[in-house]
This record gives C-alpha cells, sequence and structure tokens, in this order.
C-alpha cells in the first residue's frame, strides 16, 4: 500500500467513530436470568468510566449511549453529575434511549397500544426523553417498541398503524432542530404475530410521515434470515432516511454477538456500501451514527467492546480499500468474477499493520485488548465493585 494510500485510510479512520452502548457494561442476561459478572457496572458513573477505558484503548469509541430508564430514572434534573464524570474521563454522553417495553403497563404496548393509560404513559416519558436529551445536550434519541401482537384477530392492525403514526408526529415535532429522532424496526420478538414497526420499509414510512428529523435506524441483528442488509443500507441512504446502526452479529435472530463474530464479510458489505455511496454518489455520509447494541452474558464485557470496535475499525478500512473507479469499469463490462474478485481482496487483505500504525501515531499501543489486560483493570474494578455492593445473583433480564 502507497503512503497516499495510508494517508487517506487514517485520515478516514479519524472520522470514524463508535458509540457504546452503557448497558453493554452491566449485568445483562436472557428471559430465563443472568450470567453475572464481578467487574459489572452498576452506576452510570460506572458505565461511563468502563467506556472510557475502551475509548483510551482505541481511540475510537468517543461517545456514550444511555438508557433513559436505567440511566437515570430521576429524568433530566439530574444530569450534572454523569456529565462531570464523562467531561474527566474524556467521553460525552450520546443518544438517549427511551423504555417501551418494561413497565406492567406496556403488556399489550405503548405508542400503539388498546389502553389509553400506557399510550399516554409512552407519551409522558417520550418527552421526558426529549427533555433529557436537552438537558445532556446531545443531539440524538432513539426509539424502539416492542409493540405488536401474539394472536390473529388480537388487535386491529391499522389502528395500531395510526395511533404509531400520531405518536411518532408529535414526538419528532416535539424533537428540536439539531436533534435526530431514529426510528428502529424489528420483524418478531416479543410480538410473535405481528411487530407495529416490522421493517425497514415500515421504518422509512413513518419516517417520511413524521418529518425531516426522523432517521431509519438499522439494527444488524432485526432482519429476517437471508435479508440483504447492505442493499438496505444503500437504499436508505440514496432516499436519506439512514440515521445509523446498532451493531451487533447474530446466527440465528437478535443475538447481540459481537462485529464479526459470525458473518465478519456482510459487515465489511455494508461498509462498502456506505464508502460507494459517497465516493461514486455524492452523498453525504458523515453524519451516519454507528452505535454499537449488545449486552454479553459470557464474555468479559469490557474486553468484549474492544473486540467490537478493533473489528469494526478493520473492516471499515478493508472497506476504504475498495478501487471503486475499477470496480465500476469491471460492473460496466459485466465482468462478474473480477468484480466479485476486486471486492474479495479489499476483505482479504491484512490490515492490522495499518491499524497499528494509525494507533501508534495517536499514542495508543498497537494492541488494545492485550494492553488493556495488561492494564489490570478488570480485576481492579471487579474487587472494588464486589466489596461495594456484594456478590451479584443472577435475576431477569436486565
Amino acid at each position: 500500500m502507497s503512503q497516499i494510500d495510508r494517508d487517506r485510510i487514517f485520515t478516514l479512520l479519524d472520522q470514524f467513530q463508535i458509540e457504546l452502548p452503557s448497558w453493554g457494561f452491566a449485568d445483562t442476561g436472557t428471559r430465563f436470568g443472568k450470567f453475572v459478572q464481578p467487574a459489572a457496572a452498576r452506576s452510570i458513573e460506572e458505565k461511563l468510566a468502563d467506556a472510557a477505558q475502551v475509548h483510551a484503548f482505541t481511540g475510537a469509541a468517543p461517545r456514550v449511549a444511555v438508557h433513559a430508564l436505567w440511566d437515570f430514572p430521576e429524568g433530566a434534573g439530574h444530569v450534572a453529575g454523569p456529565l462531570q464524570t464523562a467531561r474527566k474521563l474524556g467521553v460525552t454522553i450520546g443518544t438517549v434511549n427511551p423504555n417501551y417495553f418494561q413497565d406492567q403497563k406496556y403488556k399489550y404496548g405503548s405508542a400503539c397500544s388498546p389502553d389509553p393509560a400506557a399510550r399516554d404513559m409512552a407519551d409522558k416519558h417520550s418527552l421526558d426523553c426529549i427533555a433529557l436529551a436537552k438537558a445532556i445536550g446531545t443531539d440524538a434519541w432513539s426509539l424502539w417498541f416492542a409493540d405488536g401482537t401474539n394472536y390473529p384477530g388480537q388487535d386491529d392492525i391499522l389502528t395500531r398503524k395510526k395511533r404509531m403514526e400520531s405518536a411518532l408526529k408529535k414526538w419528532h415535532d416535539a424533537t428540536p432542530h439539531g436533534m435526530t429522532m431514529y426510528v428502529e424496526y424489528k420483524p418478531f420478538e416479543p410480538a410473535f404475530y405481528h411487530t407495529d414497526i416490522a421493517d425497514w420499509g415500515m421504518a422509512a414510512a413513518f419516517c417520511r410521515k413524521s418529518g425531516p428529523r426522523a432517521k431509519v435506524l438499522v439494527d444488524t441483528g432485526h432482519h429476517l434470515p437471508g435479508a440483504n442488509i447492505e442493499h438496505i443500507v444503500a437504499f436508505l441512504i440514496d432516499e436519506g432516511l439512514l440515521g445509523g446502526f446498532h451493531f451487533n452479529d447474530r446466527k440465528y435472530a437478535d443475538d447481540d454477538l459481537t462485529i464479526g463474530s459470525i458473518d465478519p464479510y456482510m459487515v465489511f458489505r455494508i461498509f462498502h456500501e456506505i464508502r460507494n455511496a459517497a465516493e461514486l454518489h455524492g452523498h453525504d455520509v458523515s453524519k451516519i451514527a454507528y452505535t454499537v447494541d449488545q449486552s454479553h452474558n459470557l464474555k468479559p464485557k469490557i474486553e468484549a467492546m474492544l473486540q467490537t470496535v478493533v473489528h469494526a475499525q478493520e473492516l471499515y478500512a478493508k472497506a476504504c480499500l475498495v478501487d471503486r473507479k475499477a470496480l465500476a469499469v469491471l460492473q460496466g463490462k459485466t465482468d462478474l468474477v473480477g468484480a466479485e474478485t476486486l471486492l474479495r481482496d479489499a476483505f482479504y487483505t491484512d490490515i492490522r499493520g495499518v491499524l497499528a500504525d494509525w494507533r501508534k501515531r495517536k499514542g495508543i499501543d498497537p494492541d488494545p485488548i492485550a494492553a488493556y489486560r495488561a492494564s489490570g483493570y478488570e480485576a481492579r474494578v471487579g474487587k472494588e465493585r464486589t466489596e461495594k455492593y456484594g456478590t451479584a445473583t443472577g435475576g431477569g433480564y436486565a
């Protein structure tokens, strides 16, 4: 690789930043229970401290997404302490995530529920989340709904659609200029007959009806088997509707696995389409939000996040290697083998040495996971938190 190429990759890596989820550092589990870890974070301050470790060892994760209910249960009036903590740690608090699924009132849905009290609760919570986002000074809040039905005839699908349209429109209009409202989708779980925002097309339709500050959020785990996610991404970019991502990997459904642990080529292809949209079609992709959405039950939480960030950087850098002009020539000649080979050559390029040099330029250890392990942070905070809280026990999902 020439020096010019390295400089270009370094510049693109400088611009590639990932937002970490606060909930990814806490003890979580499945509907069957939790597997606890001594070093898991309990408070928002501890979550910020753990996220700051990931940023310190990668140089690419300066933002931390927060969960309104779990991280700020007392609302917008209690952000000063966490904001000060974040500044001291060298990170910022990013996207605010509401909770439309945990309260018992949401048994039959939130924004789409036939129960007016549930809809009112979701409405108040949404407006509170906007106030929280304003108090934090962030530029985004991200909505995911568990709304749906389990049985045919349980509720009227079109009535629920209109309820969702009305709610999203109201919340969009309450979202300040300069702040984006991400709308996420999921084909199933916990609703198993129909989900009110079941795919990217429905999310896009709701965003269009809501207004220009509403954008689609693509969770890479939220697709049926065989879905061509990079096609969805390219389509949404061209329509001006792609807001960002929740990155994880999956084998069967929404498995919350580390990026690239199952299908790294898929992640590469997604990044390829983003760079293709920018370099060949002139789309502004600078505002796409790259957020991790993973809750690790088995891997140590900070190491899992380090793995994800490092793998994402590698796959993004590989996608930046693609010679798009040469690819366009091959596509124009319908050279299928040549075009695919060009992509695969970029994917199979060993980019780790370039990333190591990029980290050295920033004063970061070239091997983030080894450096983190050598720091002793995991053992130290595990001991401190066990002494502070006692030994945690398994329980519900979060």
